[in-house]
C-alpha cells in the first residue's frame, strides 16, 4: 500500500528542520540527528510511580539502568529494554516514553540498558552489556518489585538485534530463563541482498546506505559479521528460544530480515507471531503522537506483550501443538 500519509508529512518535517541520512554524519553528528528528531515529538510523558537511575559494575566498567514502575506495591513482569540507534546512537532519554508505554500498557517493571555505544565500542561489547543487564534483572527481581519467572527481552532495530542474541545467548549458556521475547524491526544480518533493502534503498528514513554504515561502526573486524551474536539469524539452531512477537514495516530495508528470522525461529518450534504493518516504515514506534497508524501498532504490540504475561500460567498447561502455534499479521 502507499506510504501512510501523516508518515510522509513528518518525513518532509524532518527534512525541513535538518535531519540529514546517517551514513553523511560522524557518529556524533548522527547521535545529535537522533536526540534532533525525538525533540521534534510531540508526546507528553506519561506518569510512573517511580523511575529510578542506577549505576551498576558492568563486563566494561560503568552500565546505567533505568527502571520505570508504572505500580507501587505489586510485585510485576519485567521488561529488560534495549535501544535501538544502530549500536551507534540512543541512550537512556532518546526512547524514555517507549519505557514509560511498555511499563503502563503492560502493567509491568521496565529496566532500560544503557550499553556502551560503536564505533569507540566495538563487538560484542553491547550485546555483553545487555547479557550482563539480563543477568542483574534476574537475581534482583525481588528488590525491583519483579516477578524472575516472567521476564521479556523487548528492543527495536539495534535495540532488536540485542533482544535476539540475548535470547540465544541465555540458552547457550544456561542463563536465566527468558518469557518472551519482542524484536521490533530487527537487525538479523549482516547482508543487503534481499528484495527490502532495493525495494526501500533511500528516501524512507532509513536507508540501505545508513546501515553499511552502522555496520561498520559496530564490526571490530568483517568476520564478526558471520557471529550468530552480531547476526542472530545465522545461527545454526534456533530451537529453544523463547516465544516471540516479530514486528516490521513495509518500508523498512530490514522488513525480510526480520521476517525471515520469524520463520526460522517457526520452524524451529518456537510459538511467533509475525506482524507486519503496511504503509510505515522502521522507527514509527517513535512516532505515535504524529502517525495514528503507528499509535495502532504500538497499541497492538502492548496488548501483545500484556497478553504474553498474562498467559503465562496457560501456556505451561497447554497441549504442546497449541504452543507451537504461530501467525502472520498484516495491517494497513
Amino acid at each position: 500500500m502507499p506510504l501512510d500519509e501523516r508518515t510522509r508529512e513528518l518525513l518532509e518535517r524532518y527534512r525541513a528542520n535538518g535531519v540529514r541520512p546517517t551514513h553523511e554524519l560522524t557518529p556524533e553528528e548522527a547521535r545529535a540527528n537522533l536526540r534532533r528528531r525525538r525533540a521534534m515529538a510531540t508526546t507528553k510523558p506519561i506518569e510512573m510511580a517511580s523511575v529510578a537511575d542506577q549505576v551498576v559494575a558492568g563486563p566494561g566498567g560503568e552500565l546505567r539502568l533505568r527502571t520505570y514502575r508504572s505500580v507501587a506495591d505489586e510485585v510485576l513482569p519485567i521488561v529488560l529494554y534495549m535501544h535501538g540507534g544502530g549500536w551507534v546512537t540512543g541512550d537512556l532519554d532518546t526512547q524514555d516514553f517507549q519505557c514509560r508505554t511498555f511499563a503502563s500498557g503492560a502493567r509491568c517493571v521496565v529496566v532500560s540498558v544503557d550499553y556502551r555505544l560503536a564505533p569507540e565500542h566495538k563487538f560484542p561489547a553491547a550485546a555483553d552489556d545487555c547479557y550482563f543487564a539480563l543477568e542483574w534483572v534476574a537475581e534482583n527481581a525481588s528488590s525491583l518489585g519483579g516477578d524472575p519467572s516472567r521476564i521479556a527481552l523487548v528492543g527495536p532495530s539495534a535495540g532488536g538485534n540485542l533482544a535476539a542474541v540475548v535470547a540465544q545467548m541465555a540458552r547457550d549458556r544456561g542463563g536465566p530463563r527468558v518469557h518472551f521475547q519482542m524484536l521490533i524491526y530487527p537487525i538479523t544480518d549482516h547482508s543487503y541482498d534481499r528484495a527490502s533493502y532495493r525495494e526501500n534503498e533511500r528516501g524512507y528514513l532509513l536507508e540501505t546506505a545508513d546501515m553499511q554504515w552502522y555496520w561498520r561502526q559496530y564490526l571490530a573486524q568483517p568476520r564478526d559479521a558471520l557471529e550468530p551474536y552480531a547476526s542472530p539469524l545465522r545461527a545454526s539452531d534456533l530451537s529453544g528460544l523463547p516465544p516471540a512477537y516479530v514486528v516490521t514495516a513495509e518500508y523498512d530495508p530490514l522488513r525480510d530480515e526480520g521476517e525471515e528470522y520469524a520463520d526460522r525461529l517457526s520452524a524451529a518450534g518456537v510459538p511467533v507471531i509475525k506482524q507486519r504493518h503496511d504503509g510505515l516504515l522502521h522507527g514509527f514506534f517513535g512516532m505515535t503522537a504524529e502517525v495514528p497508524a503507528a499509535d495502532a501498532a504500538v497499541k497492538d504490540a502492548v496488548r501483545a506483550l500484556a497478553n504474553a504475561f498474562a498467559a503465562r500460567e496457560r501456556s505451561e498447561d497447554a497441549d504442546p501443538a497449541e504452543r507451537s502455534r504461530s501467525a502472520s499479521i498484516r495491517r494497513g
